[in-house]
């Protein structure tokens, strides 16, 4: 198939505006360093911790780590040579061959990122859904993140065979200066490809997570149902060898206030923890799905105004801005995926206080006898005294033990 090249002006063999360059190299450089440090201290906390990695859950999150680190050791070096190097004529051949590798990593980069997240979504779902019989077993799994891996690997070979490079006519693609652009449908496809991947993992993402937040209404609705009926089946067995008993009235009136008492506080407690917990959960939902599309919705939109209007430096340029957005998701991947999981967050912590301590113990104890205990370092020192806890009967406390079970 030939392809006409558009006529590019002047301007496009010239570099990118100083600013530009400086503004924009920061910006990918600083991704770069976070991503990279946040993503490898996630997967040091996990190699390090054996017990982390036990579930299918842990599996798919750690798998969407390991991608982020080589988007930040990759694709974004490239990004920032693509905007670094300068277009003049006598580099033409090797701007094109940088182009062609720029563009393979974006659309490795695309295409991975929204299949990863869309596999976790589906695991949140299934964990949420259907917890005791789930579809996505460890095999299943391993064989849905081994084809993740095959479609990405694909992927990023397209912009080779698109822009002729195993052939002499090696061509420019998205990158200001050259020859131009060339504007033929077949030199996009690598763009074509990553708007239905984008379109199709919020889909995905909408889909999932509001089924999450269903499931989670009615379970709690159904558990709170089922702990009513028997708790009060409970209470009225428990409360009948009492009724035989000779206590005097006083006492039995006393006995009926402080146990209703602490089974209203416990009531409201547990009512508080759930609302709690949906609270939590949908915000989390919220936040997950803003951020995908605030980080990669307007590399999509632009990916469809070149695919309609045809590239142009503005477009290029604006496509190059988008992307240090889509980069963003290196950053925000180990805070939203990783970091938000208690286990995480505990080894976490465990690891820094073993290394403050070892800091902190230059001497055995210092040279007057005398011990200062750090409570932060040490674990938070003593707790307060609780205040004693009035006790009820024995038939209500076993009434209110097996309700809080259930």
């Amino acid at each position: 198939m030939h392809c006409r090249v558009s006529t590019s002006p002047p301007m496009s063999l010239t570099p990118y505006p100083l600013g530009f360059q400086v503004s924009l190299t920061t910006v990918l450089m600083l991704e770069l360093v976070l991503g990279f440090s946040s993503n490898l201290t996630v997967l040091v906390l996990y190699c390090a911790q054996s017990n982390l990695v036990d579930s299918v859950s842990n599996l798919v999150t750690v798998n969407l780590h390991v991608l982020d680190i080589l988007v930040c050791v990759l694709c974004l070096p490239l990004t920032v040579a693509v905007i670094l190097v300068p277009a003049n004529g006598s580099g033409v051949s090797s701007l094109a061959t940088l182009c062609c590798f720029h563009e393979a990593c974006v659309t490795f980069t695309s295409v991975a990122t929204a299949v990863n997240v869309l596999v976790i979504s589906l695991d949140r779902y299934d964990i949420s859904v259907r917890p005791a019989s789930r579809l996505l077993t460890p095999r299943r799994a391993g064989l849905l993140l081994a084809a993740v891996w095959a479609v990405s690997l694909a992927v990023f070979f397209l912009p080779f065979l698109e822009g002729d490079f195993f052939s002499s006519r090696n061509r420019t693609l998205l990158c200001v200066g050259g020859q131009g652009y060339y504007t033929g449908m077949a030199m996009y496809y690598h763009l074509l490809l990553q708007v239905p991947c984008f379109f199709i993992a919020v889909a995905v993402m909408l889909f999932t997570y509001s089924r999450i937040l269903q499931a989670l209404n009615i379970r709690i609705g159904t558990h709170m149902m089922r702990g009513t009926r028997t708790k009060d089946s409970t209470c009225s067995a428990s409360t009948q060898p009492h009724a035989t008993s000779p206590l005097p009235a006083s006492s039995m009136g006393v006995q009926a206030s402080v146990s209703a008492i602490i089974a209203l506080r416990r009531a409201v407690r547990r009512h508080r923890d759930r609302r709690e917990r949906q609270r939590r959960v949908l915000k989390m939902s919220l936040i997950i799905i803003s951020t995908f599309l605030g980080c990669w919705a307007p590399l999509s939109a632009v990916n469809v105004l070149i695919l309609c209007l045809g590239p142009s430096d503005g477009l290029v340029r604006l496509r190059l801005c988008f992307l240090a957005m889509a980069y963003g998701t290196t950053i925000f991947h180990p805070l939203l995926y990783a970091f938000t999981r208690q286990k995480l967050r505990r080894a976490l912590k465990t690891r820094v206080k073993k290394r403050v301590v070892s800091l902190l113990q230059v001497d055995p104890a210092p040279s007057g006898g005398t011990v200062i205990h750090n409570s932060w370092v040490e674990g938070g020192g003593q707790r307060k005294t609780r205040k004693p806890r009035v006790e009820a009967s024995d038939g209500t406390d076993r009434c209110l033990t097996e309700a809080v079970r259930e």
